[in-house]
C-alpha cells in the first residue's frame, strides 16, 4: 500500500455511506428530495465511484478529480444549511414546485437535519482529500 492510502479510503467510506443513506431515504423511505438535495446528490454520487476506484487502484489522480466535486457539494450543502437555519432571505429560495428546500421534515439523531449532515460529509471528504494529496505529494 502506498503512503496515505488510509485517507482516500476514509474519504471513499464517507462518500459511500452518504450515497447509500440518500438512496435509503429516497427509495426505501419514499421521501422525495427537494431541488437542493438533488444538486447535492449530483455532487455526492460520483464521489462514491471516483474515490472507490482511486482507493483500490491506489491512484492519486482520483483525489484530484474528486476534489472539485467535493468542494462544489460543500458549497451547495452550505447554502442549503444556511437556508434551513434562516440565514438566507425567503425570496432567495430556489425551489419551486415539489418539496420545500427551506422546511425539512426529516430529523435524525435528535434534531440533526439532512442538509447539515450533508455539509458535514462534504467537509469531511474535502479535509480527507487535502490530507491525502498533501501526504502523497512527490
Amino acid at each position: 500500500m502506498k503512503r496515505g492510502w488510509f485517507w482516500i479510503m476514509a474519504a471513499w467510506v464517507f462518500a459511500l455511506v452518504s450515497t447509500l443513506g440518500a438512496l435509503f431515504i429516497g427509495e426505501v423511505m419514499g421521501m422525495t428530495p427537494c431541488l437542493l438535495c438533488w444538486y447535492q446528490r449530483i455532487f455526492m454520487f460520483p464521489l462514491a465511484i471516483i474515490l472507490g476506484m482511486a482507493a483500490f487502484a491506489e491512484d492519486r489522480r482520483g483525489a484530484v478529480y474528486a476534489l472539485p466535486l467535493a468542494l462544489g457539494g460543500a458549497a451547495m450543502a452550505g447554502y442549503h444549511s444556511a437556508l434551513i437555519a434562516g440565514w438566507v432571505p425567503k425570496w432567495w429560495v430556489p425551489c419551486g414546485t415539489g418539496p420545500s428546500c427551506s422546511e425539512q421534515s426529516l430529523e435524525i439523531l435528535g434534531g440533526i437535519q439532512i442538509p447539515w449532515m450533508s455539509l458535514a460529509a462534504f467537509i469531511a471528504i474535502v479535509i480527507l482529500l487535502f490530507v491525502y494529496l498533501r501526504k502523497t505529494r512527490s
